[in-house]
């Protein structure tokens, strides 16, 4: 499976994160595309709506397994997509922001 490492990704790079409401509304990457796993389907016509036509998709959850599922469907609808290796753990351990809905500093629930 594609993936790529936290300390990679740059400012800007488009990121998909599918944990769910309550793990997103502790903390979140400022800017990320938030649609939880478990509605992913449902709300895929939300996600080709958004995401870059010919860019790649980064996809985030809390410690990569559940983005690896969503990335391994992705790449199967032959989009451009990697999974982030470690999620928002290794994210936040990597000292990127992690705020909530209202801007202020959050964390990785």
């Amino acid at each position: 499976m594609p993936t790529v490492e936290v300390v990679d990704l740059k400012d800007g790079d488009f990121l998909l994160d599918v944990r769910e409401d309550e793990e997103w509304q502790a903390g979140h990457a400022a800017g990320a595309l938030h649609i939880p796993m478990s509605e992913f389907v449902a709300r895929y016509g939300e996600f080709t709506g958004t995401a870059p036509q010919d860019g790649r998709v980064n996809v985030i959850c809390r410690s990569g397994a559940r983005s690896a599922q969503v990335t391994n469907y992705l790449v199967q609808q032959g989009i451009d997509a990697v999974n982030v290796a470690g999620g928002m753990q290794v994210w936040e351990a990597a000292g990127r922001p992690v705020v909530t809905d209202e801007g202020a500093p959050g964390f990785v629930a």
